[in-house]
């Protein structure tokens, strides 16, 4: 029999830069009660000019494998969601391997955009599962939209900021850990977000910079069309076949992509007395990191109970969707990150 295998620990890294709504309702021609009213983020952190995701995740998964008692030695793989890497190779994730010193883990990116971290939670539990349940995994969700984002359009510029979040994996107890999860692609659907240039079909040249290629487009009604005709969903089939109650779940932890449209979403998923935790006022959409910095910033404030049944998801460009479901086990945790005052998990429900 092999052990399952669950989340041993949390980490995040937030950018020391604070911005606030004032500066980015300037260039938007909005205001920062209109960013509010519509999105429910009040500010937002940026990497710092030295800074790149690499710089970020690193800096995650060592407070996550801290946190897990363990020595980078002891990580047998290294996932990095991203949709900003570094660059566009090699991967991202072979550059946070060298700076944490984990010289034995084996390393790749995964792109699924704002779902990456529950698709790369989902592939290393796998692939820890398939080596016997005995080893460990770091999933990484990094991104560092500040740098492709146009800040005069106010569709875009007023959601993002920078972050990490990680988790390590490893083997718990029976009846603990992943208990299924949810991976689904709409690429029929995938202009709805997209940063056009500086791949294969429209190579990096003065043309696309003049034309604001590189920057990130996002159609905002479509994409909250898209989360309201599969969220609830998928959350449904993934209780269905977990032959458990939507009543049962403890805790959500959603993509952090509008708290308006979370807040519009929550009663069409059928989770009962469940909490929404949200961290989207002081953070924003940090991409792939939403996930597990809105997880780390519950798990440090120690609100997860043993056995508790914790769900987590998300929805990002591809258009793709993510959702997992864990018994929580039991772990350690730790007083948050010098970032300032205690980041807090909202919304019981």
């Amino acid at each position: 029999m092999h052990s399952p295998t669950g989340i041993l620990s949390t980490g995040s890294y937030l950018p020391e830069e604070v911005v606030g709504n004032e500066e980015i309702a300037r260039g938007a021609g909005v205001t920062d009660e209109w960013i509010v009213r519509k999105t429910g983020i009040r500010e937002r952190r940026r990497a710092a000019a030295h800074e790149a995701t690499s710089d970020l995740a690193a800096e995650a998964a060592r407070r996550a494998i801290e946190q897990a008692g363990l020595e980078p030695s002891d990580v047998s793989y290294i996932v990095v969601a991203t949709s900003t890497p570094d660059h566009p190779q090699p991967a991202t994730a072979s550059l946070v391997q060298n700076l944490i010193g984990a010289h034995g883990a084996a390393c790749f990116d995964i792109n699924a955009v704002c779902s990456g971290f529950v698709y790369a939670l989902t592939v290393t539990e796998r692939m820890l599962r398939a080596d016997g349940g005995t080893g460990h995994g770091v999933v990484v969700g990094a991104d560092i939209y500040s740098r492709i984002l146009d800040y005069t359009d106010r569709k875009t510029a007023i959601l993002f900021g920078d972050g990490a979040g990680a988790a390590v994996l490893g083997p718990v107890s029976d009846g603990h850990g992943v208990l299924t999860t949810e991976l689904r692609t709409r690429g029929d659907e995938h202009g709805l977000i997209s940063v056009p240039a500086g791949g294969s079909r429209l190579p990096a040249s003065a043309d696309t910079l003049d034309g604001g290629g590189h920057f990130f487009r996002m159609d905002g009604r479509g994409v909250r069309s898209f989360v309201h005709d599969n969220l609830p969903g998928a959350v449904r089939d993934l209780l269905v076949r977990s032959e458990l109650p939507g009543d049962r779940v403890a805790h959500f932890v959603p993509h952090q992509a509008n708290g308006v449209m979370l807040t519009e979403v929550w009663p069409e998923l059928g989770l009962g007395s469940a909490t929404l935790h949200l961290s989207l006022e002081r953070y924003g959409n940090t991409g792939a990191a939403s996930v597990p910095v809105t997880l780390d910033a519950v798990h440090r404030a120690g609100l997860l109970a043993e056995s508790d049944l914790v769900l987590l998801a998300a929805f990002g460009g591809g258009m793709s969707l993510g959702a997992a479901l864990l018994d929580w086990a039991p772990t350690a945790h730790a007083a948050p990150p010098a970032l300032g005052r205690p980041l807090a998990a909202t919304g019981a429900h």
